[in-house]
């Protein structure tokens, strides 16, 4: 990926004349700055140094004739850079790789002729651009974990709260607060997965050449196949990487970054459906994300309490969902070994991507550090359904005790036509009283009949086995944790 002007590197909120420019609201308003951190310019232009001096070492190694001196020159200068100078160079060469070849070896003097020796542009951003995705993938899944541990709390908490299940939107058998989180996690679960997936199948892009057939290195190793061969191991190690793809054109195959990306939006659209399920629960009063003592829900409406982080999280979500079809349409389009078209949707898409999902860990990990759940209206909300939820289980101890099973399911369905006849008037659901002054079902006790809490079956045993065996593996497999984030707006 081509970086964008080098010139952009001082922060927009340095100045008072950035007010006059647009400025992008994922690193200034969204993304949190580790996240942001990885793909300033700052960062990505100090990791091509990183790549020329790594070539620069091992091809020294392998008995090229570059000195110790020259190389100790090249790390001694990895950083400061001149981003002026080099946006002088880049206004004059129309090259940002050449333009910040040129300004590193104006620093390194001794080092500047055997820089870059052998190498092709591609090798020095896609190397980087993959140490990029790599960071990037390390930071989602600490940030996944963390997310993952916070909603397991929240289950634990409420695995015993039985609500009003939803299928279609509409009245359903009940379950519980816990189980619905875990429901959530089961996602998260499988997002983990697969980032964890991609994380381990990343690799170098490594030394290739201008069209993938390392034919300059060859040259520079006088036809020594092993050497070239070695040489590759060496600088993908050196950059970190366990090893490179195999093959490649002049840049590694852009299926891998769409690949990533499917990775990241699958986070997206989890967190997407956990933050429709708790816009519609809050808009019951049943659950609520956190809300600050000086948060202002509408500047016309005092009394609103709108889950705004729950809805940015979903905005957001949507946004990532949609950069993956540009992703995998420029790996379409890639012809024979490269085309340049994918240089500028890249240099949009890969951060872009990354901040925004990083946005939507940390607002997630907002949400679940301190979901609020209200007990009282969860039952209010369960109460008038409950004796329609409850009429199989009547039926079948009705049955039970010596009852005829079709007389009893004929005048349950009666007595719940009469009772849904009187909810659309407005009256309470009165099936209960119906059905304790039938004969038919003197001899069950109604009121355990419609107990709330044998209707949700083993949903409180199923959180308590769901967080012992599959989260807590899982969060075994990614020890480290990152920190909340910032919320900033």
């Amino acid at each position: 990926m081509t970086a964008s002007s080098p010139n952009t590197a001082t922060s927009p909120a340095s100045n008072a004349s950035s007010q006059d420019h647009w400025d992008n609201p994922l690193a200034a308003r969204y993304a949190s700055a580790e996240m942001a951190s990885i793909w300033s310019n700052r960062h990505r232009y100090r990791l091509w140094r990183e790549v020329w001096l790594a070539l620069a070492e091992c091809e020294a190694a392998l008995g090229l004739p570059i000195t110790p001196e020259q190389i100790a020159e090249m790390r001694a200068n990895l950083e400061p850079i001149d981003f002026a100078k080099a946006a002088e160079y880049e206004r004059r060469v129309r090259h940002d790789v050449f333009a910040h070849l040129h300004t590193f070896g104006d620093a390194c003097p001794k080092a500047r002729g055997i820089m870059h020796l052998g190498a092709t542009s591609a090798y020095v951003t896609d190397n980087a651009d993959l140490i990029l995705l790599r960071e990037s993938l390390d930071l989602l899944i600490a940030r996944l974990a963390t997310v993952i541990e916070r909603l397991a709390e929240r289950a634990k908490e409420t695995r015993a709260i039985v609500c009003l299940g939803r299928t279609h939107l509409q009245p359903a058998q009940p379950t519980t607060v816990g189980k619905r989180i875990c429901l959530w996690i089961q996602d998260l679960l499988l997002d983990l997965e697969e980032l964890q997936h991609r994380r381990r199948l990343l690799r170098a892009r490594g030394v290739k050449g201008t069209t993938g057939t390392q034919a300059s290195f060859l040259e520079l190793f006088q036809g020594d196949h092993e050497k070239v061969r070695r040489l590759d191991r060496m600088v993908s190690k050196a950059l970190g990487f366990d090893a490179s793809y195999d093959v490649t054109g002049q840049t590694y195959s852009r299926k891998v970054d769409t690949q990533v990306l499917s990775a990241a939006a699958g986070i997206c659209e989890s967190a997407h459906k956990a933050g429709n399920d708790l816009r519609l629960a809050a808009a019951w009063g049943e659950l609520e994300e956190p809300f600050e003592q000086e948060q202002v829900g509408s500047s016309a409406m005092p009394y609103k309490r709108n889950p705004m982080r729950a809805e940015r999280m979903c905005g957001l979500g949507r946004f990532v969902m949609g950069l993956v079809a540009t992703a995998g349409q420029t790996t379409a389009v890639q012809w024979m070994e490269r085309t340049l078209d994918d240089s500028a949707p890249r240099r949009l898409v890969l951060p872009q991507a990354f901040l925004a999902t990083d946005a939507v860990l940390v607002i997630y990990a907002n949400i679940a550090g301190g979901l609020v759940t209200m007990p009282g209206i969860i039952a209010a909300n369960l109460r008038p359904y409950l004796p329609f939820l409850a009429s199989e289980k009547i039926l079948m101890a009705a049955t039970t005790a010596g009852g005829d099973r079709q007389e009893l399911h004929e005048a349950i369905r009666r007595h719940s036509h009469a009772a849904t006849a009187g909810l659309r008037e407005g009256r309470p659901n009165d099936l209960a009283e119906r059905l304790a002054t039938d004969p038919l079902f003197a001899s069950i006790d109604l009121a355990k009949a419609m107990d709330g809490l044998d209707l949700a079956g083993r949903a409180p045993e199923q959180v308590d086995e769901f967080l012992a065996g599959p989260v807590a593996e899982a969060l075994a497999s990614c020890p480290r944790r990152a920190d909340a984030g910032q919320l900033r707006v």
